[in-house]
């Protein structure tokens, strides 16, 4: 009697189990098109590994470093000449404005570069002036040259230019943006100064000192 009360019992739970799972609905797939997932248990991903303990540090002082040398003093105010006050001259028919410093406190040896040098021609056709406004200690020269045509017929423009020179074994040197370059020295009072074109044509001119 037992064993059938339980058979049946048996009987009435594997019905209804079975009657449970026609109701539930099939689970939704991964993406559209993909089968549908199985309600199989999946494992877990394992655990990560435990971290490992941090590298220990040493107390032992690391070597000393050498001192950082101390940045240069800049060279006092004093050390440089300023130009002098403006003054409004007029060369190769163009104003130009100049600023020439006193002589009397450029170093010796560049005292006769500094002035006014005007009244010169490279060509019948191309007037030019070179004003020195002040040269440092170091023979850095502050200049001003202007250039124009010879005549007012002459359509050809001319220009100022302002810039830096540098003086080195009794000749003052510079150089044009287009690479021509200028080189004067001294002749007796006025200066001698050669131009020298990118394509190796060489002229020649007296630049003489104007007040």
């Amino acid at each position: 009697m037992f064993h059938r009360i339980a058979a049946a019992a048996l009987m009435i739970v594997a019905s209804a189990t079975a009657s449970a799972q026609q109701s539930m609905p099939p689970p939704a797939p991964l993406y559209p098109g993909a089968a549908p997932r199985s309600i199989e248990l999946e494992p877990l991903p394992p655990l990560p590994a435990a971290p490992t303990a941090p590298p220990v540090i040493s107390s032992t002082p690391p070597a000393a470093l050498p001192p950082v040398p101390a940045p240069a003093s800049p060279p006092a105010a004093s050390a440089l000449i300023s130009a002098g006050p403006a003054t409004q001259r007029v060369f190769c028919d163009q104003p130009v404005t100049v600023r020439v410093a006193d002589r009397d406190g450029i170093p010796e040896p560049y005292r006769q570069f500094v002035g006014i040098w005007s009244d010169a021609a490279w060509t019948p056709q191309l007037c030019a002036a070179l004003v020195v406004e002040s040269v440092q200690p170091d023979g850095t020269a502050s200049i001003v040259y202007a250039f124009g045509p010879m005549g007012s017929n002459t359509r050809r423009a001319g220009g100022v230019l302002h810039g830096i020179g540098v003086i080195r074994d009794g000749e003052l040197r510079f150089q044009n943006s287009d690479g021509t370059q200028f080189a004067f020295r001294p002749l007796y009072a006025d200066l001698d100064g050669r131009l020298t074109t990118p394509q190796g044509q060489n002229y020649q001119a007296v630049f003489k000192r104007t007040l």
